[in-house]
């Protein structure tokens, strides 16, 4: 990754956004923490579990529906492991929204002796969800409270400002800004952050993020390449039998769906550039199947 991708990925007001969370949290029941299904741990901010010590906690693998169904039940059975109660959902068709609110309830009643001695006994439960830009949060708050109360939008960072929703008679939930962290972990967490779009896409050059996915894709659901982009398994099979490189063979795959999409320039020359944006288009559509980039370390 080159030092492109340090550009735009810390803004300045996130500074301000992390110091007010932590204000916030003295208010706080619940904290829901709304991760992406394909990237559980790359999509999780290293900082939310420092400064959220002692509160209860529920994560949302949101976009469930796009990634491997086998995975989703791994991860699940990963975070409930690590006594973090998990559910599966997708905000784009309300799968698994009674069950986070059944799950906050839970928590809450779980622990009401707690919030008996605070006096908070026969008031509403409070939850902040908390989640990095683009991981779907304000779709799963506006399905959650049941209105259009978040502001969405499919560019990263597009809620701006605290706000107090009612959810039930029972829930008042406090949306926040999505929170970004100042330094990668690793590449790699930077380049899944791009594969799924979190990481605007005028930030890492495309072709490099659009190179690297497809590398995996073939490792991992190289049948999902074939069927989507209706390749030849001979020759799909004969490139991999090749005695080339990895990337060499990546990039000859590469070539050969800019073909099948007709994405040419002049002189019958593939388009990497847009081949490798119609790659990135297909897996955040969910063209492309359902695909988990990371899965449960055993």
């Amino acid at each position: 990754m080159n030092n492109k991708s340090n550009i735009n990925w810390y803004p300045g007001h996130m500074a301000k956004t992390k110091k007010q969370i932590i204000e916030d949290l003295k208010l706080i029941d619940v904290v829901v923490e709304i991760l992406d299904a394909r990237i559980p741990i790359s999509s999780q901010n290293p900082d939310i579990g420092k400064y959220i010590q002692g509160k209860k906690r529920l994560v949302i693998l949101n976009k469930s529906d796009l990634s491997n169904e086998n995975e989703n039940k791994k991860w699940v059975k990963y975070f409930e492991e690590n006594n973090v109660p998990a559910v599966l959902a997708s905000s784009n068709n309300g799968n698994g929204i009674g069950e986070a609110l059944r799950k906050i309830e839970g928590i809450y009643n779980d622990n009401s002796e707690k919030f008996l001695n605070k006096g908070r006994i026969g008031k509403s439960i409070r939850i902040m969800v908390l989640g990095i830009p683009n991981v779907g949060k304000s779709s799963f708050i506006n399905r959650i409270s049941n209105k259009k109360s978040a502001e969405v939008g499919n560019k990263p960072g597009v809620t701006k400002q605290k706000q107090w929703i009612r959810v039930n008679q029972n829930i008042e939930l406090l949306d926040t800004p999505g929170v970004l962290w100042p330094k990668f972990e690793s590449e790699e967490v930077g380049l899944k952050l791009a594969y799924t779009g979190t990481i605007k896409d005028d930030v890492l050059e495309t072709i490099e993020v659009g190179f690297s996915l497809l590398k995996y894709l073939i490792q991992n659901y190289l049948e999902n390449i074939v069927v989507r982009y209706k390749l030849e398994d001979n020759k799909v099979k004969s490139i991999l039998e090749e005695d080339l490189t990895e990337n060499d063979k990546a990039l000859e795959i590469m070539d050969e769906i800019g073909r099948k999409r007709g994405a040419i320039i002049s002189g019958g020359i593939v388009d990497e550039d847009k081949t490798a944006r119609i790659l990135l288009d297909d897996f955040r559509s969910g063209k492309l199947g359902r695909i988990t980039l990371e899965t449960v370390k055993k």
